[in-house]
């Protein structure tokens, strides 16, 4: 007895955050443990369990954020991912958090958990300032027979009454109304003698036809003789109950939740995807140009006159100009960190932009007119929000790959991801494109980033024809209204990716600069070659490779042995061509890149071109690598690596040629070759797919 109640109050130390996808959870579990979780409008932004300590009154609680859930029969990886650690933790203290405007739907998740007997606590979150809904607490407090409270996430209201009824000790609530009415008892009775052996929530979900409910209890659906329409006449009698307390508890207003007058534009089958590109590109000139550039102009200056100046002082004092150990820290460390430094102001600037397009509801819409033409191409719409965080880090982007329903989807899926342009690329862009391109840069980054898109769906429909069929998945999507996420939340994104940049230039980026750095000037032989001569060990490695990149433009060692780099971290490539063009360096890394005694320079800007298209596309980073590992296994990992690499060179190849043979007979000649080429093309495919259909007779089946 007395282990008993040990274990009961040690659970008792644990608390489970559980709700509808979108109703303000993550917002709750950061407020009260000061996490600053990744919070958003769509699935995958919790794929696991968060795990937090948080001081509740006094007393020191672990609160368990778990992914978002609509009942507690799972239709995807990380609802199931929830489910089995609830009713592992059937002890534990339950706060179900609702949306105020959305909590006719979201009570049908608060009837699961009582239908199975939790200990809940209902948390009503208001997020809006015009509400849907008022509600009257103590009556739906009645109704349910469990404590409700009204909160704000965002604003922290009601955080304190909801510590105190958190504390209160662990209580079975009473089973719900309708579990004792004839409606569900001659339901239950139905099931014939297996209904004797099963309590209410079993029984509900064998009515339910729960796949993993059934596997438990060593049955299938063949094993039992099912009421007609059971799963409907379920829904009837739960959504019954939440009529009655919608007609007892709440006063509705007149408007529809989440809709705007704006979506009629912004969700216009013609109008959508050129105001997506519209708001990008502004973005981009925002961030790479005017307000970007400034801010990381000025800081490149405030680096090389304080910090690059103290060090080059110090260590030509104690080892002298041409000492190896002063162009280590000069060269290595100063320059090649100081160079990918810089850009933090545009990182920043970057990540504040989509999340704002995130936070305010934008995305999810996005999403949603995707879906209908990416489908055809074999992408869900939950492939589509995987590609898009693409855009910020494949490593994190491709763990929300991990909840797609069907297995091939999900490797699919993971396996394009890389392609999309990660914010460790747009330095490449800057410094090589803003060299070569001027101003006109913005387009050429645009166009690199929809070139990641692009080939993604091209490869994704060429899978779903051969290797990677997909089946058809579902996709449950929420329209939350638009909303501003506040200066706090901004600024709150903002450290936290500035942060995480520091961590990796700070960690990463140097010990891999002063590596390359190592490689870039010692022999084989360990002899220093700037002052003794020779040739070093990353030119002896590049030499050989040089020659696999001359048809794409770009065939000097130092390109080759910077792409090398580029496997660990893309923002290496920088940094190592920053090295490596130490001597030729004037006003700036992007004047070396013309230069031809520079180890790594292009002799014209379609050269340039080819080798940023080349860095868009070709190996993912190390810790991409490690993490497409563990979710999809090694076998289509390395398949994954080596067909990147293999489709950058392919794809960089042939825009090389049509940028060449667009500079050499102008762009019209060009453009209608290809379109002749295009539609021979098309037409043969066609005659080659009628020929192979068999021939019949009209009116005859089945005629040979």
């Amino acid at each position: 007895m007395t282990k008993k109640l040990l274990c009961e109050n040690k659970a008792l130390k644990e608390v489970l955050l559980v709700g509808n996808p979108n109703t303000g959870k993550t917002t709750l579990f950061n407020l009260l443990t000061g996490a600053n979780e990744h919070v958003g409008n769509w699935h995958g932004v919790t794929v696991e369990n968060k795990v937090r300590s948080f001081d509740c009154l006094g007393e020191k609680l672990n609160l368990v954020d778990l992914p978002g859930i609509y009942s507690l029969s799972a239709l995807s990886y990380e609802e199931q991912v929830a489910i089995d650690y609830l009713r592992l933790h059937d002890k534990c203290k339950v706060i179900n958090i609702c949306d105020l405007n959305n909590l006719q739907r979201n009570l049908s998740l608060t009837l699961n958990l009582l239908e199975f007997g939790f200990d809940v606590v209902l948390a009503v979150n208001s997020m809006d300032k015009r509400p849907l809904n008022k509600v009257d607490y103590k009556k739906l407090s009645a109704m349910l027979n469990i404590p409700v409270v009204e909160i704000n996430a965002e604003k922290g209201w009601g955080i304190d009454k909801l510590k105190k009824l958190i504390l209160t000790p662990f209580k079975r609530p009473p089973k719900p109304n309708y579990l004792t009415e004839n409606k569900f008892l001659n339901l239950k009775k139905s099931l014939g003698e297996m209904a004797f052996g099963l309590d209410d929530f079993h029984a509900i979900k064998v009515l339910e036809k729960d796949e993993k409910v059934l596997a438990e209890l060593n049955l299938t659906q063949n094993d039992i003789s099912f009421p007609e329409k059971s799963i409907v006449k379920i829904a009837e009698i739960r959504y019954g109950f939440i009529q009655k307390i919608k007609e007892a508890c709440f006063k509705i207003s007149g408007r529809v939740y989440g809709t705007s007058k704006i979506d009629k534009i912004l969700l216009n089958r013609f109008l959508a995807f050129p105001i997506f590109l519209l708001i990008l590109c502004g973005i981009f000139y925002l961030t790479f140009f005017t307000l970007g550039k400034w801010c990381s102009d000025g800081l490149n200056w405030l680096l090389d006159k304080t910090l690059g100046k103290f060090v080059s002082l110090i260590t030509t004092n104690a080892f002298g100009e041409n000492s190896w150990v002063t162009h280590l820290f000069c060269d290595a460390i100063v320059g090649g960190v100081g160079t990918v430094l810089s850009f933090l102001p545009q990182v920043g600037l970057l990540f504040l932009f989509l999340s704002l397009l995130e936070d305010s509801g934008y995305l999810s819409r996005v999403a949603f007119v995707s879906e209908d033409v990416f489908g055809k191409l074999g992408l869900s719409g939950k492939s589509i929000y995987t590609l898009l965080m693409g855009f910020g880090c494949s490593t994190t982007a491709v763990l929300t790959a991990r909840n797609m329903d069907d297995k091939k989807a999900k490797i699919k899926t993971a396996m394009l991801t890389p392609y999309m342009s990660c914010s460790a690329k747009f330095p490449i862009y800057v410094v090589i494109g803003g060299a070569f391109f001027g101003a006109n840069n913005v387009f050429v980054i645009l166009g690199l980033y929809l070139l990641g898109l692009v080939v993604s769906v091209c490869l994704s429909y060429i899978y779903e024809k051969t290797i990677l069929k997909s089946k058809e998945q579902s996709f449950i999507l929420e329209f939350p209204p638009y909303r501003w996420g506040g200066f706090k939340r901004l600024a709150k994104v903002l450290i936290e990716n500035m942060k995480l940049f520091l961590i990796r230039v700070g960690s990463l980026l140097i010990s891999m600069n002063v590596i390359v750095w190592l490689l870039g000037n010692f022999s084989f032989g360990f002899s220093y070659v700037p002052a003794n001569g020779g040739q070093s060990m990353l030119e002896s490695l590049g030499v050989v490779l040089a020659p696999i990149f001359v048809p794409l433009g770009f065939g000097s060692w130092g390109a080759a042995s910077a792409l090398v780099a580029g496997v660990v971290a893309k923002e290496v490539i920088i940094s190592s061509i920053a090295m490596f063009n130490v001597a030729t360096i004037q006003n700036g890394i992007a004047s070396s890149l013309t230069n031809p005694e520079s180890m790594v320079f292009f002799a014209s800007p379609v050269a340039a071109f080819s080798f940023l298209v080349f860095c868009l596309l070709y190996c993912p980073c190390i810790s991409t690598t490690a993490v497409l590992s563990k979710e999809i296994g090694k076998k289509w990992t390395a398949f994954a690596v080596v067909s990147q690499f293999i489709v950058a060179y392919l794809v960089t190849l042939l825009l090389y040629n049509i940028a060449l043979a667009i500079t050499d007979y102008g762009f019209l000649t060009v453009f209608l070759f290809i379109l002749v080429f295009v539609i021979v093309l098309l037409s043969t495919i066609k005659i080659v797919s009628m020929l192979k259909k068999p021939r019949s007779c009209r009116g005859c089946k089945g005629c040979k």
